[in-house]
Parts: structure tokens; sequence; C-alpha cells
């Protein structure tokens, strides 16, 4: 039988693994390694980028920041979570404020850390992250519009992060024999940017009362829930650019199933939408907006599925 001191340390663990969203360090980790291999620099070779060590630590500090992200977004919104998450706050609350600051402080120390052994640029470019986090926790998430954007934009920043790593020292001449692969990854990008935004809007129809009640002046609060509902609607409807142009102009390979998938997914989205009135409902909205993140996270290896074969085939062999 455990002690209750025992009982007690699993609880705060618990409780800090909750406040991290440990279960999203893991997602993170793997798109932005899948990405690397089959988006942002397939020419490198998969075997390269896993044993780039550099990779490696902009990778990991790249989970480290959004943690401590998560920490510090906790800390200004304990009171607002009491509303909108009453089950998952009284879980977060076992860890004292005190306790979450020296942790968000010590990841972003070993986030800076590690940035400056790779290069001044990582450390700059991850210093800049770090501040807009805090500031958007701070200050931008209680205004409407931009306080979307930034949220959307934030969730997309650690993939460039790789995308400088790799093509930081390219010329100008070099830059022109790139456009296309470029085209393809701001295609890509515009098509995850639009999905977050879409779901950073249905967070704020999920969490009014909270929202409200913290004097946050989200859209929903301000103009109301139908405004809201259009222009998500609006923004769903967009991701069939990005959609049409990685299936029909680009080579995406097996992928394209994974987008032809999130049409009919995003059909039934937003015919949900429009019928949705209570917390419950929207909710769930939020979960499939989720579970189309996280899948295209795995539908990645589908760009190429060869390269699954011919690493399990090297393993085979050595």
């Amino acid at each position: 039988m455990l002690s209750r001191k025992n009982k007690l340390l699993i609880l705060k663990i618990a409780s800090l693994f909750s406040v991290v969203r440990g279960y999203n360090i893991p997602i993170i980790i793997l798109a932005q390694y899948l990405s690397a291999i089959f988006i942002l620099a397939p020419e490198k070779g998969a075997l390269n980028i896993l044993l780039d060590f550099d990779l490696f630590l902009l990778v990991f500090a790249s989970s480290l920041t959004i943690a401590s992200g998560y920490i510090i977004n906790n800390f200004y919104d304990s009171q607002k979570d009491l509303i909108n998450r009453p089950n998952k706050s009284m879980l977060d609350r076992l860890v004292s404020q005190k306790t979450k600051l020296t942790v968000y402080f010590s990841l972003n120390f070993t986030v800076a850390s590690m940035a400056m052994f790779v290069s001044w640029r990582a450390f700059l470019f991850f210093s800049s992250y770090i501040f807009l986090i805090w500031f958007y926790s701070h200050k931008i998430k209680k205004y409407p519009v931009v306080g979307n954007l930034t949220a959307a934009l934030m969730a997309v920043v650690p993939f460039f992060a790789i995308l400088l790593h790799y093509y930081n020292g390219l010329t100008f001449e070099e830059i022109e024999n790139y456009k296309g692969h470029f085209a393809v990854i701001f295609t890509h990008a515009s098509f995850l940017f639009l999905l977050l935004l879409v779901r950073e809007m249905i967070k704020d129809l999920e969490n009014i009362k909270g929202d409200l009640a913290s004097g946050y002046r989200t859209i929903p609060i301000l103009y109301g829930e139908e405004l809201s509902k259009k222009i998500i609607t609006g923004l769903t409807t967009l991701t069939v650019f990005p959609i049409y142009i990685l299936i029909d102009i680009y080579d995406v390979g097996y992928m394209d199933i994974y987008f032809y998938s999130c049409l009919i997914v995003l059909i039934f989205f937003l015919l949900y939408l429009s019928k949705s009135e209570k917390k419950e409902q929207y909710l769930l909205l939020h979960n499939i907006l989720k579970f189309i993140i996280v899948a295209g996270v795995f539908c990645i290896v589908l760009i190429d599925p060869s390269v699954l074969w011919n690493g399990k085939r090297m393993l085979m062999l050595a």
C-alpha cells in the first residue's frame, strides 16, 4: 500500500502532467520529425534527419517551449478554467502557482541553453517564441481576432524552426530553385493554420461562460454566437483551396486519401455546427478538429510510404 505522502506525490505528478498536457508532447515531437522527413526536407534523407543532433535539440526545445507555454497559460487562466473545465482545474490546482512558475522558468532556461548550443539564431528564435507565448497568455488572448490568429500562428511556428535549420544558408539564387518546394510547405502550413484557427474559434464558443466571467472580449461575447459560426463556416470553407492545391497541383502521394476524408468530415462538421447551441456540442466539434489534426500527423507518412519500407529493410540488414 502506498503511503499518504506517496499518493500525494503521484497526484502532484499527474497534476503537472495535466498542466503541461504531457499527452500532447509525443504528438508534437512526432509531427516535427515526420514533417522534416516528408515535407520540410525530404531531400536530406530520413536517416540523416533522425541522426541530426542539432535537429534533435530544436525539436526537444520546441516541445519544452510548448510545455512551458501550457504552464503560463494555465497560470493566467486558473480562475477561468474553474468555470470552463472544473474537473481538470481541480487536478491542476494540486500543484501550487509557485511550483508552476518554477517549472516554467526552468523549462525556458533549458530551452535557451539548448538553442544557444545550436546557434545564436536558434537562441534568438526561441527567445522570441517564449516571449510571444507569454505575451499571448498575459494580454493578447483576451482580444478578439488577434488572439485567435496569434494562437493558431504559435502552433505552426515550431515547424519553421526546422525549416530555418535546413534552409538558413541558401542564397537568393538557390531559393529560386526551391520555389516549388517552398510553395508545397506553405500550402501545408496554410491548411494546418486554418484548422487551428477554426479550433480556436470553436474553443471561444465552448468557453463562453468562463470567458465572460473573466472579462475576455472574444468574438461570440462581443458580436454573438451566430456571427462567430458564420466566420467559422467561412474559414472552414477556405480549407478547400489548400486541399485542392495539394491534391491537384502538387504530388502528396497517398496523402490525398487523408485530404479527401477531411473534406467529407468537414462537411458534416459544418452541418453539426449550424445546429449546435450547447457547450457539449461545441466540445464535440472541438474534438473532431483535434482528431483531424492528429490524424494528419500520422498520415504524413502516406506522402511516401516507401521511406518506412526502406527503413525497415535497412534495420533488418543492420
